[in-house]
């Protein structure tokens, strides 16, 4: 029986990998997350895994139910947005020097190591800085570990990117785009890149560093076309000035201490960049879905694509 700990386990990536996982046989889980809405939903959805709340930042007591009797785990914990860059240093930094200090203490776990492609981006934002510490800190601590930098992700769960935009469609009279919208992005389906994660987790000889692209690049625009269409929504995709947009964001800052796309984000969605793409379908074993078939999964399934995440 092999033994997981998903940290971070209430969110996207965490979400998607225990829906993914749970099924196998030979498999025991443990989550941690500090949501406590999000736990909730998560102990609703699988309740015959072990579900810990906790803030790995500040709270004790959690390492020895968490990490006692482990073989993998899964660092997927991290700050994705906000204001407060205490938030990033909190969740992404602290948590993971005091997980790292926890192995240690148990004489070490194989990790796999949940990055982001940005620790190669140009962008300068607290999350980019967070993202790049933390994967240092895990490259430096002597366990065995494989770092998956995967890019802007989407699917089941999706409570910040793509999934907000979708929500964010129903209720507007309009969709405003930025200047005109033509900035690449590739965008990964979490289902895809979770089965790339379980391919690490049942294969301990993989290790190292890989970038975990989209295999298709589209344009921002285009994007939120497939959004509206899957989505259903009806409202009107509408161009704004790149300067008025990133007014009006500075604006809903004001009211909005955790807002979902802030001006460092916008910032960083201009910027014209793209990552490489390996064959991670051939080196994981991983089928690549396509994104129109991603798209629709994400947006009509039964189940989960009507559950919405605490931001």
């Amino acid at each position: 029986m092999t033994k997981i700990l998903i940290t971070g386990a209430a969110g996207l990536i965490g979400q998607n990998l225990i829906a993914l996982l749970k099924p196998q046989a030979g498999l025991s889980i443990v989550g941690i997350d500090k949501s406590a809405k999000n736990t909730a939903t998560l102990r609703r959805l699988h309740p015959d895994i072990t579900v810990i709340e906790a803030d790995m930042a500040h709270d004790t007591g959690w390492e020895d139910d968490a990490l006692d009797g482990v073989d993998v785990v899964v660092v997927a914990q991290a700050q994705i947005g906000g204001l407060v860059e205490q938030a990033f240093i909190d969740n992404t930094i602290i948590a993971t020097e005091k997980l790292l200090s926890a192995i240690a203490a148990r004489g070490g776990r194989r990790l796999v190591h949940i990055s982001s492609s940005v620790v190669t981006s140009r962008a300068v934002d607290p999350y980019t800085k967070s993202k790049i510490a933390q994967e240092n800190m895990v490259l430096a601590s002597g366990n065995p570990c494989v770092v998956l930098r995967p890019t802007l992700m989407f699917g089941w769960f999706d409570r910040k990117h793509l999934g907000w935009l979708a929500r964010f469609m129903t209720k507007a009279p309009v969709f405003p785009i930025p200047g005109h919208g033509r900035y690449l992005r590739q965008p990964l389906y979490a289902a895809d890149f979770c089965a790339v994660i379980a391919a690490c987790i049942a294969n301990p000889d993989l290790q190292g560093i890989f970038n975990i692209s989209g295999q298709e690049k589209v344009d921002y625009i285009n994007l939120i076309r497939a959004i509206k269409t899957e989505s259903g929504a009806t409202l009107p995709i509408v161009h704004i000035p790149y300067g008025l947009f990133k007014l009006l964001l500075t604006v809903y800052a004001l009211i909005d201490s955790n807002p979902p796309f802030t001006t460092k984000q916008l910032a960083a969605l201009i910027i014209p960049e793209t990552f490489e793409v390996i064959d991670w379908p051939g080196i994981f074993g991983v089928k690549a879905t396509p994104l129109d078939v991603a798209m629709r999964e994400t947006f009509t399934n039964p189940v989960y694509s009507r559950i919405v995440l605490e931001f």
